[in-house]
């Protein structure tokens, strides 16, 4: 397989997960845990369903997630948040 640059990945709409993390700066465990979480936006695609992330609404959440963390919250407020969130809509 091989790895996409930072320009091609700058011009797709879907990323994967290493590529999320890449074009967000952070490591691919990050993303991976905040998917896991739940706290991500991704589709499911391909025989083996693998995880696609949309990237604008996946990295603007990304940056939100930091954000928050850099205030102090920890991840159970973090998620919690974004479920009260999703209440409210």
């Amino acid at each position: 397989m091989i790895k996409r640059t930072i320009d091609q990945i700058k011009e797709r709409e879907y990323l994967k997960m290493s590529e999320l993390g890449e074009f967000c700066g952070v490591r691919y465990s990050t993303i991976k845990y905040y998917s896991e979480l739940g706290l991500l936006p991704y589709e499911q695609r391909g025989d083996r369903l693998a995880k696609y992330y949309p990237k604008v609404k996946a990295s603007e959440r990304v940056k939100a997630i930091l954000k928050l963390k850099e205030q102090g919250k920890t991840i159970p407020e973090i998620i919690n948040h974004y479920i009260s969130e999703r209440g409210a809509k």
